[in-house]
This record gives C-alpha cells, structure tokens and sequence, in this order.
C-alpha cells in the first residue's frame, strides 16, 4: 500500500499515482489543469463546521484528530470515500492531494492514518 500526502501547490509527478483531493473547497487560485486532480472527494474532508472551529490552529490538534477520526467514522458518505481509496491504495500509488500550508497538521494526514489502519487491520 502506497499512500502519500502532497500539498495541492506543489508540482504533480508521475510518482504521484492517482491524485485525489481530499478538501471541503477548491484550492483558491488554482485551475482545474494545474492541479492534475484525478478524483474529488470533498464527502470525506472535515465538515464545514469541524473545519472552522480547527482552522489549522496547531494547539488543537489532538481534538481535531478525534472529532474528525469520528466524523469518518459516523458519516455514511465518508464511509464509501474510504472505502473508494481502500480500493485505490491497494491497487497502486495514491497521493491524498491537500491545500492546508501545515504539511504534518491536516486533514490528510488524519486520513491517510485511517486508512493505513484500515487496511492493516480490515
């Protein structure tokens, strides 16, 4: 299994595999050929509200993680996300496409470490 985080900005590569963004909202100032997004799933970012109250303040990061871990967990729409990059992840490279500026605090990371779970243990 080979997931990988990448902020939106940065440039895409082959390595990349397939590229799917993982925000709410599109990336401001980025057209659609510049990001090279293969697949949109804004069901399994963090809710609107979720998103707000975090707004990447690192001091609350840990609640962040356990009220998002939550929401995948009790979204029925995120759950058919996850399973949609289960598939994905065990079939070849993916890279979890973000536009948050802190590379190590964000919704991506959160994700890529439910996922690993997941598939680690079913």
């Amino acid at each position: 299994m080979d997931i990988r985080l990448k902020r939106v900005y940065e440039i895409p590569s082959e390595e990349d595999g397939q590229r799917i963004l993982v925000d709410r909202l599109w990336p401001r100032g980025l057209t659609k050929e510049a990001a090279q997004i293969d697949v949109w799933l804004k069901e399994v970012a963090p809710s609107h509200e979720l998103r707000k109250w975090f707004h990447h303040d690192s001091s609350q990061w840990e609640t962040f993680v356990e009220r998002y871990s939550a929401e995948l967990a009790d979204r029925p729409e995120a759950a058919a996300c996850i399973k949609q990059l289960r598939e994905a992840a065990t079939a070849g490279a993916v890279t979890l496409v973000f536009s948050a500026k802190n590379v190590d605090m964000n919704n991506a990371t959160v994700l890529r470490d439910v996922l690993q779970q997941k598939i680690s243990y079913g």
